[in-house]
């Protein structure tokens, strides 16, 4: 059975030369950071953080929405605490597989893979036929094509840019949607 979802690949762009220059403590405590504004933003805009892949992740949320706005809200909360680090966001939704509980399989979580290899100029990249119905004050310009491994067609894709709405927020003050968790 298949299931509509909206897959995000963000990836710590310029983290591999980053921890070559800096010391091993700089390095955990820069990873700390973003995992843990990631965690937060994913609770208070109801996307869930599926795995951490080093300096990088996949989320996926049920609504298209709410995965374009978690990705704007990341990327402006990061952009004066990376430095020289980037940002690299690609967002696709479709319908995937869920696998023995834990994999999603299907061509989103492909694509967003791909996105996301492919923003490291542009941020947030989402394919063009997507970008509708976007929250207000966001809007997708667009980038052009891109010939995506594995994919036979060049997939247009655009950029994400503006300020996402302060109204998407759940109610996060309870210390159990916190990290760390109090006891």
């Amino acid at each position: 059975m298949r299931y509509p979802r909206t897959i995000i690949f963000v990836d710590l762009s310029g983290f591999t030369s980053f921890i070559q220059r800096t010391d091993d403590e700089q390095a955990k405590a820069m990873l700390k950071d973003f995992r843990e504004v990631s965690r937060d933003l994913a609770s208070e805009v109801g996307v869930r953080i599926d795995k951490f892949l080093g300096d990088g992740f996949m989320a996926i949320a049920v609504d298209q929405n709410a995965g374009v706005i978690f990705s704007l809200e990341l990327q402006r909360r990061f952009a004066e605490r990376l430095g020289e680090l980037r940002l690299r966001i690609g967002i696709t939704s479709g319908d995937i597989i869920l696998f023995e509980g834990e994999d999603y399989i299907g061509d989103a979580p492909n694509m967003a893979s791909r996105l996301c290899d492919e923003a490291a100029n542009y941020g947030i990249l989402l394919p063009t036929e997507q970008a509708v119905h976007l929250p207000e004050g966001i809007t997708a310009e667009p980038i052009g094509y891109f010939a995506l491994r594995g994919f036979d067609q060049p997939v247009h894709a655009s950029r994400l840019v503006g300020i996402a709405p302060t109204t998407y927020r759940n109610d996060t003050d309870e210390h159990w949607t916190r990290t760390p968790f109090a006891v």
